[in-house]
Formats: structure tokens, sequence, C-alpha cells
């Protein structure tokens, strides 16, 4: 089984919550919500990777020394293997905004569970709570 490296990061605004991206239409999984993030590109580190697609997708710019490694989920998919960090990060540059059509939400920790998420990114809020 293929195993495929993704970064996604838990941005948390000045009132601790915590950003979401539903994936769109057209996208295996569309409609659930996830950390932002994306897969890490050969020779690339997963830090680099979140630079690269917060950037490109939300609009926004961090440094690598903004992301503090939080927890990693690793989940086994029909057709491959999920290996994910979570990383955590506070400041940035920008305001986010879906630049692919995604939608955006701002979420309380303790309301993570209210959106549907894909199974790997499941075992990462409990994590989120109890750090936050």
């Amino acid at each position: 089984m293929k195993t495929v490296l993704v970064s996604a990061v838990a941005l948390i605004d000045r009132d601790g919550r915590v950003l979401l991206t539903q994936r769109p239409e057209g996208k295996s999984m569309a409609g659930l919500w996830e950390f932002p993030g994306g897969k890490v590109e050969p020779g690339e580190t997963p830090e680099a990777a979140l630079i690269r697609e917060l950037h490109e997708e939300l609009g926004i710019d961090t440094w690598e020394s903004c992301l503090a490694p939080l927890s990693f989920a690793s989940h086994s998919y029909d057709d491959f293997h999920l290996l994910m960090p979570l990383f955590a990060c506070r400041k940035w540059q920008g305001e986010a905004h879906g630049r692919e059509g995604q939608a955006l939400a701002w979420a309380r920790p303790q309301r993570l569970r209210d959106y549907p998420m894909p199974p790997a990114d499941l075992p990462l809020i409990p994590v989120l709570r109890d750090w936050l």
C-alpha cells in the first residue's frame, strides 16, 4: 500500500479559534472539513509544503519558525496510507480566504466535532482541544 505524506496546520486566531477548510466538489471526500495543508512534494519538508500550500490555497504567508509540531495522524484508507503531521500556527500575514473556491470556517476547539471531517483528522481533535 502506498504511503502519502500530507502536512496540515491548525491555524489559531487571537480568539483561540481554529481554521477549517471544506473540501470542494470534484475532490475525494468533497464536502468534508479539514485542517488546511496538502501533499508534501518530493524533496520538500512538511514545513515547506505548509508554507507553499497556505500561500496557494489561502493567500497567507507564514514562516517555518511559526510552525510548532503538535501531533500526527496515521490512517489507512482503501487505496493508500496517510501520514499527516499536524502543526500549530498562531502567526501569519494576510487574511485567509479560499483562493480555490473552498469554504472556510473558524471554529472553537470544543466545536470541531460539529464539522464532518475525514477519518484521519478526527483523532487530532482531542489533541488540539487539550493543547489549547
